[in-house]
């Protein structure tokens, strides 16, 4: 297969490239079902999809990487850096404390595309909060997620999302 003769910085721009059709074909996914369904079925809609895609995602990767299940928040915080938005958007983690992590998409490629054009920010919070809680929980069942902001969330900040990520004491 060609793929194997790839040298490193063609297997970086093929990597990227692939993220970036992932991307767009969830967009265009989206946009078919909203102009069929309208935007709030849509919504819920895609709420159903992410619950089963974010959860083979994540067990891709925890195969991968050798992140075992009930890592806690050092195995979601590797994980989340292997995720497909990790190639694409710019995104920060901190862990504030053992028990706490903080993630925020600094650039989100979908709202940013959306800021160029001079449309609302997709109201992705819903669909976020299934994706990202369906994601910690299925690195370590025990991580409660919480949102920070997300639109349609009032955008006076410094980040597209954010999302906590905490254990119980």
């Amino acid at each position: 297969m060609e793929l194997e003769k790839l040298a490193k910085e063609d297997l970086i721009k093929i990597i990227r490239m692939y993220a970036k059709n992932w991307l767009a074909h969830d967009g265009c996914w989206f946009l078919a079902a909203e102009k069929r369904h309208g935007l709030e079925e849509a919504i819920q809609i895609d709420k159903e999809g992410w619950k089963k895609f974010t959860t083979v995602e994540a067990k891709r990767i925890m195969n991968v990487f050798n992140i075992q299940e009930g890592s806690g928040l050092e195995g979601l915080e590797k994980a989340l850096s292997f995720r497909l938005y990790a190639t694409i958007n710019v995104q920060e983690i901190d862990r504030i404390s053992p028990i706490k992590l903080v993630f925020k998409m600094q650039t989100c490629r979908v709202q940013a595309a959306r800021e160029r054009k001079k449309l609302p920010h997709f109201p992705c919070k819903e669909v976020g909060l299934v994706e990202y809680a369906g994601f910690a929980e299925t690195i370590d069942p025990r991580i409660q997620t919480k949102v920070i902001a997300c639109p349609p969330d009032d955008l006076e900040r410094d980040f597209h999302c954010g999302w906590e990520f905490s254990l119980p004491e």
